[in-house]
């Protein structure tokens, strides 16, 4: 489990050490070479269309697509899903990176994916000899030495778009930027009522929630991930955190990014969500006992109220970072853990 963590956190490291370096640039544009003239009517009159997205460092950049990508390489868990959900697995050539296995409803479109194990995510040259023509992944990898650089891929006529909730530069992670993701891809490729849907059954299945706890004094909430000498705490920045927050919870720790034992005992949450990764060929139940047991086995966190009434529950990363349309399945855990006895 630690060797996995570590190497998640080995790639959102690489886009967050080269932030810490750049400068502040203005927003760049770039033009699409896709080609109209193969464009049926109705792509012609919704095209073209521009999108505004990142870099590398963090900074916006903007890209004109005049016809929807046909040559699509998407990287990590959110892309590959997001793309299914909207039904868009035939423009993929190669895909990459799964955490976990993908929803049995995804499936019959992931056998459509081009999905490749033989490396986690590929290096710029395998991407250059596969010729895409858009390229779907997280800000972390979108560097001249992994997938390449944004500016150079977009004065090719490749179209990158990165999940923004990776954006680099420490800016806040939030279920409206998943909302605007989708919604981009649902304009990029012009199946925007699809877009449209899965966003509305989200903020639909918030509202549900609030309506039914309407009333109720807010629920204290922690989002830990045990580590291996401290708990990494999911605060108001990240998605999780927005998430619970607008599920009308309260955060115990909005403002840490770690926390020690002693921390979450002064903070003594009413719930704790506690996050845990199944990478292919491990066993989910096995990994969600080891995390659980970090919390509620350890003699020096018995005292938590939490632990105490039974209320530490497991929450799948996928379902709490860059989730795409996985963000619905936070919503519901995350809902169904912090109001048991009104959300069915």
């Amino acid at each position: 489990m630690r060797k996995n963590v570590l190497r998640r956190n080995a790639a959102l490291a690489i886009g967050c050490v080269l932030l810490l370096c750049a400068c502040s640039q203005p927003a760049t544009s770039a033009t699409a070479s896709l080609d109209t003239a193969q464009a049926t009517p109705e792509e012609a009159g919704h095209y073209p269309v521009t999108i505004t997205n990142y870099d590398f460092a963090g900074e916006e950049i903007s890209y004109t697509y005049t016809q929807a990508p046909e040559r699509v390489i998407a990287v990590y868990q959110g892309s590959i899903e997001t793309m299914i959900a909207l039904g868009l697995e035939n423009h993929v050539i190669a895909s990459y990176g799964l955490d976990n296995e993908v929803k049995e409803e995804w499936k019959a479109g992931f056998a459509e994916m081009q999905y490749r194990e033989d490396v986690f995510a590929p290096d710029k040259e395998t991407v250059t000899m596969l010729q895409p023509d858009m390229i779907l992944s997280w800000g972390s990898l979108f560097s001249d030495k992994m997938l390449g650089d944004v500016q150079t891929w977009n004065e090719k006529g490749v179209a990158t778009y990165m999940n923004s909730n990776t954006r680099p530069g420490g800016h806040a992670r939030t279920l409206e930027n998943e909302y605007t993701d989708i919604l981009n891809l649902g304009k990029i490729f012009d199946v925007e009522e699809k877009a449209q849907r899965i966003v509305e059954e989200m903020k639909t299945e918030i509202a549900r929630v609030l309506e039914a706890v309407d009333g109720q004094n807010p629920v204290r909430i922690a989002v830990v991930e045990p580590m291996e000498t401290v708990l990494s705490n999911y605060g108001a920045n990240t998605l999780a955190g927005d998430m619970v927050m607008q599920l009308g919870g309260e955060l115990a720790n909005p403002d840490g990014k770690e926390m020690g034992k002693e921390d979450l005992l002064a903070c003594d949450p009413e719930v704790i969500f506690v996050v845990y990764m199944a990478y292919s060929g491990e066993n989910p139940e096995s990994v969600i006992a080891a995390q659980l047991a970090a919390i509620e086995d350890d003699p020096a966190l018995a005292s938590l109220s939490a632990v105490r009434n039974g209320r530490v529950y497991p929450i799948m990363l996928g379902d709490i970072y860059a989730a795409g349309p996985r963000a619905m399945d936070g919503i519901q855990t995350l809902a169904k853990g912090m109001y048991p006895e009104a959300i069915a």
